[in-house]
């Protein structure tokens, strides 16, 4: 007989690692709702074109697309800010600025599964229209430290990358680049970490070798790493997008500083997201041991909105993948342990007491306590060893001796204590017990 198992890269959630996922999305709804973000969702199914707009043919190979039925080509959702994009471009004039929605949402992406990498996932994604200022950065940065600081992360953990395409932009501009020349540099940036010096091959292919001074300048800034480095570089350059660039780097750290979250970003010009989409600020959340994936990445998308559809309209938007936060959390021990318990557990004697006790086991979950009880008739032994491994708070007990005084015993399962109370006064005696009057 066949065995069915589930597919490569794709996860099964039994109830205790579902309880784990539900507490992360939990604190990330709780996180965006405190900052004033309201939550969307959209179709998981979606036109492959929208895709291929927004990234070009080559991502077709990264998505689980096909043909459906009615003769589309589709895909499952392999991000969500295409979908994010299109939402807010249909509905934009009558939205109120700025627009701040996020979303908890599962995505799809045929690649090879690997350590922090499924090919099915959950991603947070928070996304901010119409603010063209640092000051959606700062919303947006502030959120995602929070983000990850609200399951007891700390700066000893993580830290956010914080750097600007456009600034790299009209630096390599200022030394004389053009925009293709520009684009290329960007791609061997994206690549130099991992790849050292092998990551400027491509751009050697295309535009024969950097000059030596150039390409020293360029792997200079790629070091600097505070505010004061980046001033002192730019100082002998002149330029009027440059000297602005830098008092939106001013407006946006110290707004951060203001906030107390300093200590959390750190300027790295070395990140600059491989996605040509990004026309601004990008950043990305790291563990600070170096031991994972990135932990969250995002940055400004100004011309994505127009350029699928909607009107022209600035945005910046970033999304953290439960895979890996779930691996950081249980690395220092933050992932609480989940007990599938019920409040009250009812021991039952024969079938004249169990119809009594279905009264009050109904009222009870009707009020919304949790509350369970053997399905079959079980001696009582056995019942009150169900009760204690149930973890519960409280047994009521529904005894023959009980049910012919109009009685119930309840047990404080944590001391063993007993009282016997009227029946009509057991919805009453639980509300009391749970809501610290007993």
């Amino acid at each position: 007989m066949a065995t069915f198992q589930s597919l490569p890269g794709f996860r099964e959630f039994f109830p205790e690692s579902l309880a784990r996922r539900n507490h992360i999305f939990r604190l990330w709804r709780q996180t965006a709702t405190a900052f004033g973000f309201a939550e969307y969702d959209a179709p998981v199914l979606e036109p492959l074109e929208l895709y291929k707009t927004k990234s070009g043919d080559e991502i077709e190979a990264q998505l689980f697309s096909f043909t459906d039925k009615g003769g589309r080509e589709v895909a499952l959702r392999p991000e969500m800010t295409p979908t994010v994009c299109r939402l807010v471009g249909a509905k934009a004039n009558a939205l109120k600025r700025p627009i701040k929605w996020f979303s908890v949402a599962e995505f799809y992406r045929y690649e090879r599964a690997q350590k922090g990498r499924e090919r099915a996932f959950f991603q947070f994604n928070a996304d901010l229209f119409g603010e063209p200022g640092p000051e959606a950065e700062i919303e947006l940065i502030a959120l995602l430290t929070q983000c990850l600081c609200a399951f007891g992360l700390t700066e000893h953990d993580f830290y956010v990358r914080l750097s600007d395409r456009n600034l790299w932009f009209y630096y390599l501009e200022a030394l004389g680049l053009d925009e293709a020349r520009i684009r290329g540099v960007l791609s061997a940036v994206d690549k130099f970490e991992k790849a050292g010096d092998d990551a400027f091959k491509a751009y050697a292919e295309q535009f024969g070798p950097l000059d030596p001074a150039l390409k020293e300048k360029i792997l200079a800034f790629l070091q600097i790493k505070t505010l004061a480095a980046l001033e002192e570089t730019l100082a002998p350059v002149t330029g009027e997008k440059l000297n602005a660039r830098l008092s939106d780097w001013r407006k946006l750290l110290g707004g951060l500083e203001a906030m107390g979250l300093s200590r959390y970003v750190e300027v790295d010009l070395g990140v600059v997201r491989g996605l040509a989409y990004y026309t601004g600020f990008v950043f990305e959340a790291f563990d600070r041991r170096g031991e994972l994936r990135a932990i969250a990445g995002g940055g400004r998308y100004n011309d994505l909105v127009k350029k699928l559809g909607g009107p022209d309209l600035p945005a910046v938007g970033f999304a953290i993948g439960d895979v890996t936060l779930g691996l950081l959390l249980d690395s220092r021990g933050l992932m609480p342990t989940f007990v599938q318990g019920c409040d009250v557990y009812c021991v039952i004697g024969g079938e004249a007491e169990r119809k009594a006790a279905f009264a009050d086991i109904h009222a009870l979950r009707a009020a919304g306590f949790r509350v369970d009880y053997p399905i079959k008739d079980v001696a009582f032994g056995k019942q009150f060893k169900a009760a204690a491994d149930s973890g519960a708070r409280i047994a009521l007990i529904y005894g023959g001796d009980e049910l012919a005084k109009g009685v119930v015993k309840v047990r404080d399962l944590r001391d063993r204590s007993e009282q016997e109370i009227p029946r009509d006064q057991v919805q009453m005696l639980v509300r009391d017990f749970f809501s610290g009057g007993e």
